[in-house]
């Protein structure tokens, strides 16, 4: 009988030992060694702030498309949902327009929970935006955004 797990597995055989362990033991396998820890990928160490960007002109988005608005836009509100227990504390927003040097707009310090949270921002004419989540309220500095919103007119 299939309590729970992969319908397609089998289930597995009753264990003959008298009291069976909660978790199932790793075996040794003769003649090979553990596999040795994993280093972390570059930017990615525990408690290092994590960047989001969002480029118009020749920026790009996450899949690495180019950015598809080539004119700049007046940014005025940031609407952000993050999964409860990994939001960040402090998110710092930058932009500029194309050929600039990227300038801090604002600081913003959302709260640790699931509710859509709403800043508004200094309305700024931006060709490129990056948003850095600096802080988080995770213990291994992970950040989960479920909605980001960037909010504003198009020039």
């Amino acid at each position: 009988m299939q309590e729970c797990g992969d319908p397609s597995r089998p289930s597995p055989s009753p264990s003959p030992s008298p009291s069976p362990s909660p978790l199932p033991l790793r075996r040794a396998v003769p003649g090979r060694s553990p596999r040795p820890p994993r280093p972390a990928a570059p930017g990615k160490e525990r408690g290092s702030p994590r960047t989001g960007g969002s480029g118009t002109g020749t920026g790009s988005d996450a899949r690495g498309a180019p950015g598809l608005c080539p004119h700049g836009h007046a940014v005025s509100q940031l609407h952000i949902q993050f999964q409860g227990g990994f939001s960040s504390r402090l998110c710092t927003l930058e932009g500029c327009r194309t050929g600039e040097e990227l300038v801090k707009i604002s600081e913003l310090y959302p709260q640790d929970s699931h509710a859509m949270q709403r800043f508004q921002v200094q309305e700024t004419v931006l060709d490129k935006l990056k948003i850095t989540f600096g802080s988080s309220t995770d213990f291994f500095g992970r950040v989960v955004v479920y909605h980001l919103g960037v909010l504003g007119e198009r020039l």
